[in-house]
């Protein structure tokens, strides 16, 4: 096992050489400078081994790693082309080889190849010397083989294009000695074969020429100009051997300190003198220059009194065969009142109390001038309106000292400015600044911002929520500075006011302690103290009055009519009612203010939405259009009431309305309805019993007409017969049941129904609603009518006849309605 996880481990280590090998491994191009942009520099499908279909596939980019991009490669063929045209001298200068390096890009799979790209040197540059013309000195009589060394020339290509030999034009004086260094580079020397005679050729031309080796082969030249010159026997001669000047110092620049004259009894060159410093000291040379050809001595820069009070110079006359004589110039500096007295602070009491007596020192200083004489002497004074006076105690001392009693919290800092004056001719000044401070004394209590903070806290708040903040400022500093805030002790309602707020030290930020809800307390008064930290603590108070914010946490709650019954009441509404007849009305509160109470009505279901509509504002249920036979005799809404909060709360009331003919039929029976939310119906079961009731109802009505028909014919006959009504409500206008509008949601008319009630209070539900027979129209039972017609036979009932009549077919329809009960789809 160890053996083959040794193997596995070698092979895993060649693989990796040789992927790094194929990534790392650059391919190498070259291509000559100076070649047009849009060149073919090479093709790399060859060197990628990839067609042109996978290199554009892939996707392949050439990136530069340099900053500018000189090549870009077609995906469509491979090719690297030459984007501009590059100069190698402008690129890589001395350098060689040249090599831009380049990346190629390659995607899916992701591969990175590296190329090289060298810049090859073509013969596009000449040999150049520094300078057009050389001229070179040589005094006659030089020896003979005496070596001169000659300027390289500069050529900027590399290689054989770079310079090769010299040459040198011909001559007797001189010849041509090229040499190579240990680089290779070329030189040339000029050696001397022939003695030089200044009288028979003084001056002596050569041209200098320097080849390169490429092709074309390039060249440059240049003059070498030999002069010869002449033997100097004479020296110069200075016409003083000392020169004493006097400068005023601080003397404008480029004035002439004094000039000094050599003569040489030589001819030519020998005999032209020019004048420079010997060995003289750095601030010579820094302060005065000297004309070579005329001997003048200038100012260069500033004489400074204080510096330098004299200078001694050498001067140096060389003729033209470079023989020398010196002199000596010897400079005194006058003084002139150019330098301010200087302010010196020796010591400061800093910070100062501001308790301090008077006459206490707060700093010592002293006062100097530079210059000399009455320029050196001082005068110090200080500003009046400050409480400080400046004390003298000899030899330019100064002591700053009270005079009035200080207030850091009217003042906290004094800047005293002292101003010296010497007494020169004009008199010079200086100004210090001596910055003092003023310590404090615990003598300010804290003063908050305002003499009463107002907050705000939303109720349901979390307990630790900050409600605002309290801010005092002590005008002392540091400690005495330092205020710390605290409740002072108080009560909210019947509690300690620190259980419904707390006060950080430090910050004086309020936090909430507990959930406060605002229909509970509306705001409620802390009183907050700040004390500062001094030595002995001071300290102030200010109320903070919170104001409880209104959060829309109560839903709206139905008043009228009562939801919380276990049986409704149901609202009756006569079926000839008209549009807009008031059913009902929803009454609801919330506990909320302001917005969260402003409540909105919606009709929200109904067992016919297009028969009633709900006011949104008022919350009153009326009909929007009149009552037909065709409506369901029981309709239930229910509607929606939604506060204005953000985000509105709602909640919703049901509401039963029962359709009925009238109030006028006192055999009308009510039986009970089953709850809505016990028993519910199909709806074929419900059309089954509907089919039965009409049928039934209609078997009566003919059974009724026949019966009536019998009677008209039988007109003698006694149908008497005595039976007990089912129902005791008496019929006419005195059965209507009056309610009276009390503003809280109840109805505002009055109604005459006429139904059939169940046994117990007119809050029962409605069971059946039968369907009313048409009531007779009787006179009152004191009228006589007459029994017979006018053939002698008798013509109607009587009325105690026909009312039996009527009671025994009311009793039989009673018999068979009320033998039929339907239930109600649950609304």
């Amino acid at each position: 096992m160890e053996i083959c996880h040794h193997n596995r481990q070698v092979c895993l280590f060649c693989i990796y050489l040789c992927s790094c090998w194929v990534v790392c491994k650059p391919f190498h191009y070259s291509v000559p400078e100076e070649k047009k942009s849009g060149s073919l520099v090479a093709n790399v499908l060859k060197d990628l081994k990839v067609d042109v279909k996978e290199l554009s596939a892939r996707k392949a980019r050439l990136v530069s790693k340099s900053s500018k991009q000189y090549f870009q490669l077609d995906p469509h063929s491979g090719n690297v082309i030459l984007k501009d045209k590059i100069d190698r001298e402008a690129l890589c200068g001395q350098n060689d080889p040249c090599v831009l390096v380049s990346e190629i890009v390659l995607e899916n799979p992701w591969q990175l190849l590296k190329i090289e790209i060298q810049i090859e040197d073509v013969n596009d540059n000449s040999p150049k010397f520094s300078k057009n013309q050389f001229i070179f000195e040589i005094p006659e009589q030089t020896p003979r083989d005496t070596r001169i060394p000659l300027e390289r020339a500069q050529d900027s290509d590399k290689g054989e294009n770079a310079v090769q030999n010299y040459t040198l034009s011909p001559n007797e004086h001189f010849r041509l000695d090229v040499q190579s260094h240990i680089d290779g580079s070329k030189y040339a020397e000029l050696i001397l074969e022939k003695t030089l005679d200044r009288e028979l050729k003084p001056e002596i031309s050569l041209i200098l020429s320097a080849v390169d080796g490429g092709i074309p082969q390039r060249s440059g030249s240049t003059k070498i100009i030999v002069e010869v010159l002449d033997i100097n026997d004479n020296v110069p001669q200075f016409n003083k051997s000392v020169y004493k000047v006097k400068l005023i110092e601080n003397s404008p620049l480029d004035r002439t300190v004094t000039k000094v004259e050599a003569s040489d009894r030589d001819i030519g060159t020998n005999a032209h003198i020019t004048y420079s410093f010997g060995q003289v000291a750095e601030n010579v040379l820094r302060s005065f220059k000297i004309n070579k050809h005329t001997g003048e001595l200038t100012l260069a820069d500033n004489i400074d009194y204080e510096e330098n009070s004299h200078y001694e110079l050498n001067i140096r006359a060389t003729d033209g065969g470079g023989l020398s004589a010196y002199c000596k110039v010897i400079v005194e500096v006058e003084d002139e009142n150019d330098n301010v007295p200087e302010v010196t602070v020796t010591s400061t009491t800093s910070p100062l109390p501001e308790d301090s007596p008077t006459e206490t020192v707060v700093a010592l200083f002293s006062v100097t001038d530079q210059d000399s004489g009455d320029n050196g002497r001082t005068a110090c004074t200080t500003e009046t309106k400050l409480p400080f006076g400046l004390k003298a105690i000899g030899n330019n001392y100064y002591q700053l000292v009270t005079q009035r009693p200080l207030d850091r919290e009217q003042v906290s800092e004094y800047n005293v400015t002292i101003t010296a004056t010497d007494r020169g001719s004009p008199r010079l000044t200086s100004v210090r600044m001596i910055n003092i401070e003023i310590s404090d004394i615990n003598d300010n209590p804290p003063v908050f911002e305002t003499s009463q903070y107002e907050l705000q806290l939303r109720e349901n708040n979390i307990p630790g929520l900050l409600i605002g903040s309290v801010c005092a400022f002590d005008l002392d500093t540091e400690q005495n500075a330092k205020v710390t805030y605290s409740l002072s002790p108080g009560k909210i309602r019947d509690g300690p006011a620190s259980s419904y707020i707390s006060i950080n030290s430090e910050t004086g930020n309020l936090y909430a302690i507990r959930s406060i809800d605002y229909e509970d307390i509306k705001d409620f008064r802390v009183l907050v103290r700040a004390m500062d930290k001094g030595s002995l603590p001071l300290s102030s108070e200010v109320i903070v009055h919170v104001h409880i914010v209104d959060e829309n946490d109560n839903a709206p709650f139905i008043l009228y009519p009562l939801q919380n019954s276990t049986s409704l009441s149901s609202d009756l509404v006569p079926r000839g009612a008209d549009a807009g007849y008031l059913v009902t009305k929803v009454v609801a509160a919330d506990r909320d203010s302001g917005q969260n109470s402003w409540l909105s009505y919606q009709l929200l279901k109904a067992t016919d939405p297009g028969l009633f509509t709900v006011g949104a504002q008022n919350g009153e249920v009326r009909t929007m259009r009149p009552i037909s036979n065709r409506d369901s005799f029981k309709q239930n809404l229910i509607v929606m009431v939604r506060d204005n909060g953000h985000p509105p709360k709602s909640t919703s009331a049901t509401l039963r309305i029962l359709l009925v003919d009238g109030f006028s039929d006192p055999y009308m029976k009510m039986m009970d309805v089953p709850k809505d939310e016990v028993v519910e119906e199909e709806d074929r079961t419900l059309t089954t019993y509907l089919i039965i009731c009409l049928a039934a109802i209609s078997s009566v009505f003919l059974l009724s007409v026949m019966v009536f028909a019998a009677v008209k014919i039988q007109k003698h006959r006694n149908f008497l017969g005595t039976h007990n009504s089912a129902c005791t409500f008496p019929v006419g206008p005195n059965s209507q049941e009056n309610y009276a509008d009390s503003g809280t949601g109840s109805l505002s008319q009055a109604y005459n129904y006429e139904v059939c009630l169940a046994g117990g209070s007119l809050n029962s539900e409605f069971r059946f609603l039968r369907p009313l027979f048409p009531v007779f129209s009787v006179e009152p039972p004191n009228t006589q009518v007459n029994p017979r017609n006018s053939d002698g036979s008798q013509g109607l009932l009587s009325r105690a006849e026909e009312s039996k009549l009527m009671r025994q077919v009311r009793n039989c329809f009673e018999y068979f309605s009320c033998s039929f009960k339907f239930k109600m789809p649950k609304v």
